[in-house]
């Protein structure tokens, strides 16, 4: 079965390469929206997720005499789709957004062995970060993101400001970040989005 899907590819890419067109439109219908909600589970912006998909298959188009693709084309898609989430959180480090730390094991799937120990090392890393902030900004940010409390709740829970909530959960996502850049960096982005 995948020897006839990586043959229906390359039939789909010589297609391609020929400048057909209807092939072109066959891909574009067949994958642009499944490739949209992929980044925008990740990046939750409209606007930058449209443009990264629209920039594959202007790029698809633009190169298709010299497209060379070994896997299949939805893994290629799919992998390009993770390669322009990945740009786009290394270029905005900084604003890196904490729904990235935030329901992981919905938004995790499991291609094979190697992505489900991937995944269950990145709940260990968050998890150990977490246990190793100081007692208040820990308990805020678990009742926060566990208990999936609002800033009001906690603060009546914990009897303290809202802003001190807001704080605490600000310094926790800091050191989140500032601690798990490393690891994302050559972490698989299927492994925390797809």
């Amino acid at each position: 079965m995948a020897n006839s899907s990586l043959e229906n590819d390359t039939l789909f890419i010589l297609q391609l390469k020929q400048g057909e067109r209807h092939a072109y439109d066959k891909l574009f219908n067949t994958y642009w929206k499944p490739l949209f909600i992929s980044a925008f589970n990740v990046l939750k912006d409209q606007k930058i997720c449209e443009e990264i998909v629209q920039d594959i298959f202007i790029g698809i188009w633009k190169n298709r005499r010299n497209l060379e693709i070994k896997v299949s084309l939805e893994k290629y898609l799919f992998s390009c789709v993770r390669y322009q989430v990945f740009n786009q959180f290394r270029k905005n480090q900084k604003k890196l957004r904490e729904e990235l730390f935030e329901n992981l094991d919905q938004r995790c799937t499991y291609e094979n062995p190697e992505s489900e120990m991937l995944y269950k090392e990145l709940v260990q890393k968050v998890d150990s970060i977490v246990n190793e902030l100081p007692e208040k900004c820990r308990l805020v940010y678990q009742m926060s993101r566990e208990e999936q409390l609002s800033h009001k709740e906690i603060s009546s829970r914990l009897n303290i400001s809202p802003k001190t909530v807001e704080n605490h959960i600000t310094k926790a996502l800091f050191v989140l970040r500032a601690s798990m850049g490393g690891f994302l960096s050559w972490l698989p982005f299927e492994i925390l989005f797809f």
